[in-house]
C-alpha cells in the first residue's frame, strides 16, 4: 500500500483589522514630555483610584485654607498689610508641605522599581539621565503647585485691599523665587532618598526625618547659640536643613523678621551657594542612581 505524501502546510495570513501606523515618529523630547505629564498626574492621584485623590487634595485644601481666610478678612475688614508674608507662607505651612513631598515622592521614584517597570521606561530611546531629571521636575512642578498658589491668592487679596502695587508686587516676586528654590531643595531630597527605597512606608519616614526633624534640630541649637551669645554657631547650623536654608534666604532678601541668627556678612553667600548647591547635588545624585538601576 503506497502512502500518499501529504500537502505541505501553508501558511494563513488573518487580517485583524489593525491598520498600521503611518504617523510621525516622535523623538526623544516627545517621551519624555509624556512621562512628566504621567508622572504629575500620579502625584495628584489623576487616572488613579479615588482614594489616591485624598491626601494629596486633601493637603493642598488645607495647604490654601490659611490664604483663603487670609484674603477674606483683607477684603471684608480692609487692613493696610499682609498678616503673612508672601515668603513667610510657604514656612508656616511647612508640615503639610513636608507631608505631601514625603508620601507622594515614593509614587515616582519607588514604585517603578519595586514593580519592575522601569525596565519598560529605560528602553530605548529614553536614557537613566532623562528618567532621573523628568520624575524630578514633576514632583518640583507638584511642590511649586503647592508653594505657589497661596503666594498668587496673597497677592490678589493685597490688590484687592489695594496696599502699594509696585511693594507689593516686588515682594510677591522674590518669594515665588524663593518658592521655587525650596521646591527644588525639597524634591531633590525626597526624590533621592525615594530612588534608594522600594518601600514606600520607609521613603515616607526617612524623608519626615530629614525634613521636619532635621529642621527642628537645626532651630533648637540656633536658639541656645542665640542664647549663648555665639550666633555663629546657629548661622553654621542653619546650614544643614532645607528649610533653615529657606529662613535665612528670606532674612537675606529683608522678607522675614530676624530669626535666632539671621546670616551675616559672608554667611549669606554661604546660604545662597549651600542652597543652590544642594539642589544641584540632588540632582546629579538621582542621575548617578538611576544609571546604577539601568545597568543591571
Amino acid at each position: 500500500m503506497s502512502v500518499q505524501p501529504s500537502e505541505p502546510r501553508r501558511g494563513v495570513i488573518h487580517d485583524l483589522g489593525y491598520r498600521p501606523y503611518d504617523g510621525p515618529r516622535l523623538g526623544h523630547g516627545a517621551v519624555a514630555g509624556a512621562l512628566f505629564v504621567t508622572g504629575l498626574r500620579n502625584v495628584f492621584g489623576l487616572g488613579r483610584s479615588g482614594k489616591s485623590k485624598v491626601l494629596p487634595w486633601g493637603l493642598l485644601a488645607l495647604n490654601l485654607l490659611p490664604a483663603l481666610i487670609i484674603v477674606g478678612v483683607m477684603v471684608m475688614i480692609g487692613l493696610d498689610t499682609l498678616p503673612l508674608g508672601y515668603a513667610r507662607y510657604a514656612s508656616t505651612t511647612q508640615i503639610l508641605v513636608a507631608i505631601f513631598v514625603a508620601s507622594q515622592a515614593p509614587i515616582l521614584f519607588s514604585h517603578d522599581q519595586r514593580h519592575g517597570s522601569i525596565v519598560l521606561y529605560l528602553a530605548r530611546p529614553m536614557r537613566t539621565s532623562t528618567y532621573a531629571l523628568v520624575r524630578l521636575a514633576s514632583l518640583w512642578a507638584a511642590l511649586l503647585l503647592y508653594l505657589v498658589v497661596p503666594i498668587l491668592l496673597l497677592y490678589v487679596g493685597a490688590m484687592l485691599a489695594e496696599l502699594p502695587v509696585w511693594e507689593q508686587t516686588v515682594d510677591a516676586l522674590q518669594a515665588l523665587l524663593l518658592a521655587f528654590l525650596l521646591a527644588g531643595m525639597l524634591a531633590g531630597i525626597a526624590g533621592l532618598i525615594s530612588s534608594w527605597s522600594i518601600r514606600r512606608g520607609f521613603a515616607v519616614v526617612a524623608t519626615m526625618m530629614v525634613l521636619l526633624v532635621g529642621d527642628g534640630i537645626v532651630t533648637i541649637i540656633q536658639g541656645i547659640s542665640s542664647d549663648q551669645g555665639s550666633p555663629r554657631i546657629g548661622e553654621v547650623a542653619g546650614l544643614f536643613a532645607p528649610y533653615s536654608l529657606y529662613r535665612g534666604l528670606m532674612e537675606i532678601f529683608d522678607l522675614n523678621p530676624p530669626t535666632f541668627t539671621p546670616p551675616q556678612g559672608g554667611m549669606q553667600i554661604a546660604y545662597i551657594v549651600v542652597a543652590v548647591g544642594l539642589v544641584l547635588a540632588c540632582i546629579g545624585l538621582l542621575i548617578a542612581r538611576f544609571r546604577k538601576v539601568g545597568d543591571r
